[in-house]
């Protein structure tokens, strides 16, 4: 690495830590493949704390920024003098990939080094101002991506790792952990997606992808359990709309296991 390089990268590690000082906890949700509803779980969980407390979410999803389309949020980051403005929905400042993109469309075919440039440079840039908690919606995975998150924040509480009940998903899990636990970090806990489908008739809940293998996991890694969500067509009513799944139908099944799964990270974090 040439000296202006060095250089380039130890300043911008000066700046993350400074804008990363102004908040007081950071975590990080991930999973070990996608599409097992890591973005909604993302979105629903930084919703929930943003009733109480001053919430930030960063969609880290380069090339699957899915948080704007959850939230129905539209818009274009502003920049000025000192940085990139979050988008506001209520009390949730909000900042995606998508949100510099042209088009919704429009694939980012990028390598490596320049998705991980793009990551520490919204970690950089952003004004979050002083925040209580920032949701980071983390890449899927183990590499560049989400490794440049975790390397990148500064005293970060720790990690929520999204599965599902499929052995497939849960084999992706360990190694998602295991990339964790070697960079030392905390995982706060798992959080096992599509647990169960609840019939839109009856409300009768089915096992479709098995049971019990996300409480397994947890007990064999010796890590919190902080709960299952199902599989509810209030959620794809709520996503269609444009709206979290906690905001549009608090009282459904699927919103009280959300509550649920906020109000034991509430505790974690110490949030009063």
């Amino acid at each position: 690495m040439d000296e202006n390089k060095a250089k380039k990268l130890m300043e911008q590690d000066i700046k993350i830590s400074k804008a990363m000082n102004k908040i007081k906890h950071k975590i990080a949700i991930m999973s070990g493949k996608g599409g097992v509803g890591k973005s909604t779980v993302a979105v629903n969980i930084a919703e929930g704390l943003s009733k109480d407390f001053k919430v930030g979410l960063l969609d880290a999803d380069i090339h699957g920024p899915n948080v704007p389309r959850i939230l129905g949020l539209d818009g274009n980051l502003m920049v000025d003098k000192e940085g990139i403005i979050p988008l506001k929905r209520n009390n949730l400042k909000v900042v995606s990939m998508q949100y510099l993109l042209p088009s919704h469309d429009l694939p980012v075919i990028w390598r490596g080094p320049k998705k991980t440039g793009a990551i520490r440079q919204l970690l950089s840039d952003v004004k979050w101002g002083n925040l209580d908690v920032l949701v980071v919606d983390n890449p899927p995975g183990t590499g560049d991506e989400p490794l440049t998150v975790l390397q990148s924040i500064s005293n970060l509480d720790g990690v929520i790792i999204v599965t599902t009940p499929q052995s497939v998903a849960i084999d992706d899990v360990k190694k998602c952990i295991n990339m964790v636990k070697e960079l030392n970090m905390e995982v706060i806990g798992i959080v096992e997606n599509m647990c169960s489908f609840v019939c839109p008739k009856c409300g009768e809940e089915t096992r479709i992808f098995g049971k019990g293998n996300g409480k397994e996991l947890a007990k064999e890694y010796s890590i919190p359990y902080l709960g299952s969500i199902p599989l509810d067509i209030k959620n794809i009513e709520a996503l269609n709309d444009g709206a979290p799944v906690i905001e549009k139908y608090p009282d459904s099944k699927i919103s009280k296991k959300f509550f649920e799964i906020i109000e034991k990270i509430k505790n974690k974090l110490d949030l009063s």
